[in-house]
């Protein structure tokens, strides 16, 4: 059967059983179904479509053997995730990026509903060159042919706010042009005024729950999402700070050419998330997953930003640790007070190891309210696991199973760990953070990331500082003295 995580995709998705048509140079197609009833209705429509279809699906198995029984399953998940794949494809929005997650979050989902939901990554229904004309000469005053020297009206990639088409500019550089869906605005509102009814009704399964700081949060950084003059200005900032890195590259961006619904950048190359998961070696995998680990924290700590959407389809890989990095749209800036927390709390869990100091920071912070009944060791117990990669030096393999466990106490009420999680709460400040243990550690989870993890850590947290532990680092360490 689907596991807690498909079955969120499926509701989520709601059936959304329409077939999926995609658009074509002479088909063009605008956001469907944008307003907020519109897309509700159709929501409801697929959870009667899939209900009826659950219904058949057991009627079949009745008198199945055990071994039809298994083919009746696997068929009825790929079944339900390709219809709700397609049709998220189709809404776009704050939808589709739920559909994006559950395709690689839960490493327990079966890999065809994986691979199923994993074409919203890169590969959704894209918008019909007409359209994407279109919003090239809004944006920038004329057809794409006259504002570059060469356009290609297929796109390489399309998403859930925009897709992406190659062109030259007229001083001969390539570049990569990611225009805005036409509607896609109108459509994220619409998710977004839904997106407090989901919430709260979390909190008839989390007592502890308090859904306002986190609706308010997911709406700001989605929101800021669609402003492309706002991607550009992180993505600018975090070009800056890693200019010329042996390891890390930032896309340049071009000013000129971007508006609030088009971003123009310099086109990068590199293999993809799934080649490196599948045909790289162990060890080039090891070395991508130290540069992602390396961008993540170091960003938080040394610019007070995260880049916050950590799918497989922004990274592109080359041999060495290479990584390019796109898409800044939903990053998080953090201030110093906001920080502070993160510090104590790896204080208290990691390097002077105190149980009462740790339930009180986080009783602080919102984590968890104070005087719930249970001990400092079951509190300690339940958080110890987001910390496990750094709570001992040594050499240790992130596997799938460790990323499904960091889903499953999120979520999963029936374990040992439900009483606990029922009154676990999430700051607005930490909303964000957590696609750290529900994004990056799943990727590290496919490659089999290995490395000493709390060495790693320990040269980039700023409160230890400690010199390099790896030949990257020391790389990266020469590097960063010819800066001064």
């Amino acid at each position: 059967m689907l596991t807690a995580a498909a079955l969120t995709a499926t509701a989520v998705g709601a059936g959304l059983l329409w077939r999926r048509r995609r658009a074509t140079p002479d088909q063009p197609t605008a956001l469907r179904t944008t307003g907020v009833g519109a897309r509700r209705a159709r929501l409801a429509a697929v959870g009667a479509r899939a209900g009826a279809d659950w219904a058949t699906h057991r009627a079949r198995r009745v008198f199945a053997s055990a071994e039809r029984k298994v083919e009746l399953d696997t068929a009825f998940e790929l079944r339900t995730a390709e219809q709700v794949a397609a049709a998220l494809g189709e809404m776009k929005g704050a939808l589709m990026k739920l559909g994006q997650m559950a395709s690689y979050l839960d490493q327990g989902l079966p890999e065809h509903v994986r691979g199923a939901l994993a074409q919203l990554q890169s590969d959704a229904p894209p918008m019909s060159a007409e359209l994407a004309a279109g919003v090239i000469r809004s944006e920038l005053g004329h057809d794409p042919d006259v504002v570059f020297a060469t356009w290609d009206p297929v796109p390489i990639a399309s998403a859930s706010i925009g897709q992406v088409h190659r062109a030259m500019t007229h001083d001969g550089e390539a570049v990569a042009v990611k225009v805005q869906y036409p509607g896609v605005a109108e459509a994220m509102a619409s998710d977004l005024a839904n997106i407090g009814l989901l919430f709260g009704g979390l909190g008839q399964l989390f007592p502890g729950f308090e859904p306002g700081p986190v609706v308010a949060e997911l709406r700001e950084r989605l929101t800021e999402e669609l402003d492309y003059a706002n991607e550009a200005a992180n993505q600018i900032r975090f070009g800056e700070e890693y200019a010329g890195h042996p390891f890390i590259h930032v896309p340049r961006v071009f000013g000129e050419l971007s508006t609030a619904r088009v971003l123009t950048t310099e086109l990068a190359e590199g293999a993809g998330f799934d080649e490196v998961a599948s045909t790289w070696s162990q060890h080039e995998r090891d070395l991508a997953a130290e540069t992602l680990y390396r961008f993540a924290f170091g960003s938080l700590y040394r610019l007070r930003m995260f880049n916050g959407d950590p799918h497989p389809g922004n990274y592109l890989f080359r041999p060495g640790g290479q990584i390019t990095f796109l898409d800044f749209g939903l990053v998080k800036h953090f201030t110093e007070a906001e920080l502070l927390p993160f510090e104590e709390m790896i204080k208290a869990m990691v390097i002077a190891p105190d149980p009462a100091t740790f339930r009180s920071i986080i009783e602080n912070v919102g984590l968890l309210p104070a005087g719930e009944p249970f001990s400092n060791d079951e509190v300690v117990d339940y958080f110890s696991h987001f910390y496990e990669l750094v709570r001992e030096a040594g050499l240790m393999t992130i596997t799938p199973e460790y990323a499904s466990e960091s889903v499953r106490r999120f979520f999963d009420q029936r374990g040992p760990y439900g009483p606990i999680m029922r009154r676990v709460n999430l700051p607005a400040s930490f909303v964000v953070i957590q696609r750290i243990n529900l994004g990056l550690y799943a990727l590290f989870g496919d490659l089999h990331a290995s490395g000493d993890w709390r060495a790693l850590a320990e040269e980039i947290w700023p409160f230890v500082a400690a010199p390099p532990s790896t030949p990257m680092g020391e790389t990266i360490a020469t590097w960063e003295s010819g800066r001064r």
